[in-house]
């Protein structure tokens, strides 16, 4: 089994000084930190980089997806991968695209608290991950985090399906428009069967085209025509709209929305609610 490390709060210690979290921790220095996890599973560490999650973006995710490809053809039994928590969701639904068929579990874990704060959730969250990707039948990207606010349990969320609800709350993850694939404690349940079962034989397939001019456009009343032509005119090829009620916006973003998609520019729409 590996153990990926790309920053984050769960490799990070508290500054007193500043009262923000800075990099402290190797993927290696984690696993040393919390013996529960030799019990679990032979983990090999590698430190893919060291961001916060607000910094991850399109480089990011593609050495990132093409290290889970060369590992699992290595033959590893699961990936676990050390992500900061803010943009979580963001990274496991990345990766949920980029590498698909997988054979084998794929675990997001991350931390609300530092590790080296009396109240984190870092050994607890890893323990679960590693224990999901090491013995769990789930071969999807998932996000293991808590599930109530005490270490009682974590959940297994879908990589396409979870968003993190609180800023600071230790169970701020939630499965959005279903429900989480599973509970982890010393042992699982699952609370679906529709999820793609481990199969060892299964070959991965690891496709990183990933285009980033791509923007969410958050409707409110009284939006101006003039948001959508700036976008089309820096050469955005996407645009995602969260519209109101079941998917609206105002009459005057009509032209400018035709002229986008007549100039080949993918406009989605979505809700707000």
């Amino acid at each position: 089994m590996t153990l990926l490390g790309t920053g984050g709060t769960i490799a990070s210690r508290l500054d007193y000084g500043t009262g923000a979290v800075i990099p402290a921790f190797t993927p290696g220095e984690l696993y040393g930190a919390v013996p529960e996890l030799a019990d679990i599973a032979n983990l090999t560490t590698r430190k893919l980089f060291g961001v916060f999650s607000e910094n991850m973006a399109k480089e990011q995710y593609v050495v990132l997806a093409e290290a889970i490809g060369r590992e699992i053809a290595a033959g590893a039994d699961g990936i676990v991968v050390g992500h900061g928590t803010d943009t979580m969701g963001h990274t496991a639904a990345v990766l949920s695209f980029m590498v698909q068929d997988l054979p084998v579990p794929v675990v997001v874990v991350g931390s609300q608290r530092s590790s080296d704060r009396p109240s984190s959730d870092a050994a607890r969250n890893l323990i679960h991950a590693v224990r999901s990707a090491a013995h769990g039948d789930i071969a999807e990207v998932q996000i293991c985090m808590f599930g109530p606010t005490s270490d009682q349990y974590g959940l297994l969320h879908r990589g396409t399906r979870c968003r993190k609800m609180h800023s600071s709350y230790r169970s701020t993850f939630r499965t959005v428009g279903d429900i989480p694939l599973a509970m982890v404690s010393e042992d699982f349940r699952y609370l679906t069967q529709d999820f793609r079962r481990r199969d060892p034989s299964r070959e991965p397939r690891v496709d990183t085209s990933y285009e980033d001019r791509t923007t969410i456009l958050y409707y409110y009343p009284g939006m101006k025509p003039d948001l959508v032509e700036a976008l089309v005119e820096k050469g955005y090829r996407g645009i995602v709209i969260a519209g109101t009620g079941l998917g609206h916006v105002n009459k005057p973003l009509y032209p400018a929305l035709k002229r986008a998609i007549e100039q080949g520019v993918h406009v989605v729409m979505t809700v707000q609610t």
